[in-house]
């Protein structure tokens, strides 16, 4: 298995759900201790705040939280929304650095960047 960064997208299309939705450490390690985690600038608390702008990528990371890890069959069938349409904020949430992917032959799982998420809770707390 490949660990992606977080701005190249990876084809969803054909993608089947799959059982056990388990991740990789290396992908979704826990978040780092509170006192190792910087205050982003403005510029990306901005980028990390943005990317929760929208209720379907809200409503992504809780599914996310709750089950830990995904792929993106999952996820649509999960809500209302065009494969595409789902793929699309996946990509906003990877490039913002709240959720990373991995690939796995023709599916990519995803989880919630706890990195990302411990930069956004320091840089709300430092408003």
């Amino acid at each position: 298995m490949t660990t992606m960064p977080a701005p190249p997208a990876a084809s969803d299309a054909g993608e089947t759900p799959a059982s056990g939705s388990g991740v990789g450490d290396e992908v979704c390690a826990t978040p780092p201790a509170p006192e190792a985690v910087a205050v982003p600038d403005d510029a990306t608390l901005a980028t990390l705040a943005k990317a929760l702008g929208h209720p379907a990528r809200v409503a992504i990371l809780r599914v996310l939280a709750e089950r830990d890890a995904c792929v993106t069959g999952e996820l649509v069938a999960e809500f209302p929304l065009a494969q595409s349409t789902v793929s699309e904020h996946l990509r906003i949430l990877r490039e913002a650095g709240l959720v990373r992917g991995e690939i796995e032959g023709p599916r990519t799982r995803y989880c919630i960047d706890r990195s990302g998420l411990a930069a956004l809770r320091a840089g709300l707390d430092s408003l």
